[in-house]
């Protein structure tokens, strides 16, 4: 969950970036769940506001490939 300093500080970043250029966010959690994490409901809704409402979403589905890279006996997903 954020503290106060942190909803801050990316309400700050999302709204410099706001139609200003791209923005990458990636995240293992759902959108859903971000109200939630962020904590306080009007910074959240300002913040998945800029954030969702223009985005273009990628959701990955299927099998983690470190599971996948185990199985096969990739080192280099073991040692990383």
């Amino acid at each position: 969950r954020l503290n106060a300093s942190q909803r801050r500080d990316l309400m700050e970043i999302v709204e410099d970036r706001y139609e200003a250029g791209s923005t990458l966010i990636t995240s293992q959690l759902p959108i859903d769940a971000w109200h939630d994490v962020i904590g306080e409901p009007t910074f959240a809704d300002a913040i998945l506001d800029r954030l969702v409402h223009n985005a273009y979403r990628v959701e990955l589905d299927g099998q983690s490939m470190r599971k996948t890279k185990l199985k096969t006996g990739d080192e280099s997903a073991q040692n990383g």
